[in-house]
């Protein structure tokens, strides 16, 4: 699962390293995410989280490795991660 955030979004990816393809994706720019009303940018990347792991467990995807970019694993990195969590992603 790797993460890239920019100043005003957050995208999230799962990819297959040995097949070199991406499997799953959400960011807070995804047509699926306009209808949420959350507010905050924190609480925003918690929502991309649980969707992610949503989407993973319809893809048949339990465990992953989280890449955070480089980023510090504070704020909205962390949002993500506690996100995942909770809908069920395990790393």
């Amino acid at each position: 699962m790797s993460i890239f955030r920019s100043n005003r979004h957050i995208y999230v990816q799962i990819i297959d390293d040995t097949k070199h393809a991406t499997l799953v994706t959400m960011s807070t720019k995804d047509k699926s995410f306009d209808g949420v009303d959350v507010k905050g940018k924190v609480a925003q990347a918690r929502k991309v989280g649980e969707v992610i792991a949503e989407r993973a467990k319809n893809s048949g995807i339990t465990r992953v490795v989280f890449d955070r970019g480089g980023n510090l694993y504070h704020g909205r990195v962390k949002a993500v991660s506690d996100g995942a969590r909770q809908g069920g992603l395990d790393f």
